[in-house]
């Protein structure tokens, strides 16, 4: 099979935090919500599907979470890790910071059954991101946030000097993806891909 080269993701830029008194969780099942009560104080509009959020000030659910899609009422967003339901009391201030995000997968030489299992990445950022990227790699035909694990030595940590950095790795994965994390300013302007 030839070489197609993918551009996986262009122009992300850092969010600013979202933080307020409106905002609760609700487990449904096996759909999980962050909601804002009163999106005239707090939407979360700004947010999009494969961002990584990382929430603090809640009893039960101060980690890292990864929106699967955003209401289009600015409202809600369902997430892909499970959440406690928890109720906003009106006075304790929680906090949404976007640390980063992760690309929709691609598929790798592993859904092809190439044999010599060769991709290359290129992350392009600008001169004030700060963060890492990384390539994560799955077996599974269908993957669930259980089914990434990271692809050793494909690691870019930004340092404002180097503004173009290319990695090359071999497996035969079915599905990879690029996870930016770490991410408090900046952009990655594009991340192209080559299987």
């Amino acid at each position: 099979m030839a070489q197609t080269s993918t551009t996986i993701v262009s122009a992300t830029s850092h969010k600013a935090t979202l933080s307020g008194t409106v905002i609760s969780f609700t487990k449904t099942g096996t759909e999980y919500k962050i909601s804002s009560s009163n999106t005239t104080t707090l939407s979360l509009g700004s947010l999009a599907q494969h961002d990584l959020i990382t929430v603090t000030g809640t009893t039960n659910n101060n980690k890292t979470f990864t929106v699967k899609s955003v209401a289009t009422d600015n409202s809600y967003v369902i997430v892909e890790e499970e959440v406690t339901t928890e109720n906003a009391d009106g006075s304790t201030t929680v906090s949404l910071d976007y640390v980063g995000f992760v690309t929709a997968k691609q598929q790798g030489d592993g859904y092809y059954s190439q044999v010599d299992g060769v991709h290359t990445v290129a992350y392009h950022v600008n001169s004030t991101m700060t963060g890492s990227i990384k390539m994560q790699g799955s077996l599974a035909t269908t993957p669930t946030e259980d089914d990434w694990f990271d692809i050793s030595g494909t690691t870019f940590t930004a340092d404002q000097s180097t503004l173009v950095d290319s990695k090359n790795f071999t497996g035969n994965f079915v599905w990879t993806r690029a996870k930016c994390t770490g991410m408090t300013a900046g952009s990655v302007t594009k991340i192209l891909y080559n299987h």
